[in-house]
This record gives C-alpha cells, structure tokens and sequence, in this order.
C-alpha cells in the first residue's frame, strides 16, 4: 500500500478527532473544528461498526499518526511481539523513537512530515553521522544534531527561533542553543499521547 498523500485534514474527519498530521496548525487552525462531519455523502443510517472494523479503525490511526506504510507496521509488530514486555506499550515505543518522530518531538520540524523532510533531504545528524533515513532507530543516549552546512539555511534559522515555544517531552533533552537533542531515556508510555489503543491493534494482528 502507497503513501497517503491526499488531504490529511480529511483523516481526521474519517476518524473524528485530531490525528495532529498538520503538528503546531492542527492546534490554532483545524478543519475538525468546523467541518466535524466524516467526509463523504452524509448517511442517512448509521451502521454499528463490528469489533474488526473497530480494531482496524485503531490500526490505521496509528498507521497514519506516524506515517508508517503498512508493511513497515506489520514489522514493528513483529519486533513488539519477539521483545519482553507488554506488546501494546513495546509498539508505542518503537514508534515513537523512529528519527523522524524524534526530530519532530524535539521541535525541529513543525510537524511529523516537515521533520521527515528534514531527516530526507540529509539535515539532520545522528551520533555526529550523517542520516538520511527517517524510520532509523534510536535509543537512549543517541544524540540529533544538525549538519554544519545546513546551520546556514534559513530553515535553521526559523527553527531556532521557534525553540522558544516548544516543549519537548520528558524522555528527550534538549539543547535550544546548540539546536541539538538527546534521547535520554525510552519513552514512558503514560507520557506518550497516542490517538490510538495499542491493545485493540494487538488484537487486530492476533486474530
């Protein structure tokens, strides 16, 4: 299955709540907040979705959250499930330490696709190398930084400026002044605000 690459606003009307794909403009200016209806001709009965349709709704939630394509979703299940632990709270975590998920979260990218340009077009430095991959996986005590050449755009620029307003959550430390970042420790599933349950997507795969 392809990249979405339609409306994104649309996706959150699908699924009738702010998936935040647009970052920091799903805040101050959302098509959620007007247009609550899902799109589509209006249906004039409504039908009762089934426990699969209801596990599948969860599953491309979190799909599209992180903007996973489905067979890289269907691999960082299989590594949740071959992990020790809880395999719901095992997939939140490989999720949210991909690099362009922590490029975002550290506040150099204004929303998750931004961030994952970033990381693409060769901006962003893992460990003081280089890194153009953005599904890349990173673990605590993992540093992200900028490349020297990319210091000097005005992309850079504007992102610094930004820092101001941007908190990062507290499994990452950050440096406004360097414009660097750290991955202190794995993510505390409590302090990870997913738009979607993790135990229903497990079900999902188990049946």
């Amino acid at each position: 299955m392809a990249r979405y690459t339609g409306p994104v606003c649309r996706l959150c009307r699908r699924y009738g709540e702010k998936l935040m794909l647009k970052g920091d403009k799903c805040v101050t200016k959302c098509t959620l907040d007007k247009r609550p209806q899902p799109p589509g001709a209006p249906q004039t009965r409504r039908r009762k979705l089934s426990d699969r349709a209801l596990q599948l709704r969860e599953k491309q939630k979190a799909r599209y959250s992180y903007g996973v394509l489905e067979k890289q979703f269907r691999h960082y299940y299989e590594e949740a499930v071959r992990q020790p632990g809880v395999t719901g709270d095992n997939l939140v975590r490989l999720l949210e330490l991909r690099l362009d998920n922590v490029v975002y979260k550290l506040g150099f990218g204004d929303s998750l696709k931004a961030a994952r340009q970033v990381v693409l077009h060769g901006h962003i430095m893992l460990n003081g190398r280089k890194t153009d991959v953005a599904s890349a996986a990173t673990k605590p005590g993992d540093v992200i930084g900028w490349m020297a050449g990319s210091k000097k755009s005005e992309y850079f620029k504007a992102a610094k400026e930004n820092m101001s307003s941007k908190q990062a959550p507290a499994w990452l430390s950050i440096d406004a002044e360097q414009m660097t970042g750290r991955v202190a420790t794995l993510p505390a599933i409590a302090e990870t605000p997913s738009k979607f349950d993790p135990a229903v997507i497990v079900e999902y795969y188990s049946r």
